[in-house]
C-alpha cells in the first residue's frame, strides 16, 4: 500500500531534531518504506496557544500492514520519545497522526482516517501538498482547494 500520508509535529525537547529523528525511527518499522518527505515548517501552536512553536512534517509511506498495526508502532515511537497525554493540544516531544491510509475510511475512538481536523490545519496540508500536490482529502476535496479555504495560520518552511 503506497498512499499512507503520516504527519509528524513536536514542540518540546529540540522540536527539529525530534521530528527528523521520528522520521528515522519510523523508518525502522518493518514493512515500512518511506517514498517521501516534506520539508519541515515552523507553525503556531493551535488551541493552547501558550506554548512553543511546533515543527511540522509528512511523509508518505509503502506499508504492508493494517491502519492499525501502523497506529500501534507510531504510538510505540511517541512513547520511546517522551510522550505524555495530558491534554488536547498541548505541547509534546511528538505527535505522529495517520492522516491517510489508501482510500480507507476508518471512525473508532482511537483511530480516525482520514485524520478528522486535517483539512482544517495549514500546518498539515502545506507540508502533506509538498509530498503530494494533487491530491483529495476525501469528501472535503483537493488539497489546493482546502488550503484557500483553512484558517491563514502563520506557516513558515525552514528545512
Amino acid at each position: 500500500m503506497k498512499n499512507i500520508f503520516i504527519g509528524i509535529g513536536s514542540n518540546l525537547i529540540d522540536p527539529k531534531k525530534q521530528v527528523l529523528d521520528a522520521i528515522n525511527k519510523i523508518s525502522t518499522i518493518d514493512g515500512v518504506e518511506i517514498l517521501s518527505q516534506s520539508s519541515l515548517y515552523e507553525t503556531a501552536p493551535v488551541g493552547i496557544l501558550d506554548q512553543p512553536n511546533f515543527i511540522n512534517a509528512a511523509i508518505k509511506i509503502c506499508f504492508d500492514g493494517s491502519p492499525h498495526k501502523l497506529l500501534n508502532h507510531l504510538l510505540e515511537i511517541e512513547g520511546l520519545f517522551g510522550r505524555i497525554r495530558k491534554e488536547k493540544n498541548g505541547p509534546r516531544t511528538l505527535d505522529l497522526d495517520i492522516l491517510l491510509f489508501n482510500k480507507t475510511k476508518i471512525a473508532e475512538d482511537d483511530l480516525m482516517i482520514p485524520h478528522p481536523r486535517m483539512h482544517q490545519r495549514l500546518f498539515v496540508l502545506l507540508p502533506l501538498q509538498e509530498i503530494a500536490p494533487n491530491i483529495d482529502i476525501g469528501e472535503h476535496g483537493s488539497i489546493n482547494d482546502l488550503i484557500h479555504k483553512a484558517p491563514k495560520d502563520i506557516v513558515e518552511k525552514i528545512f
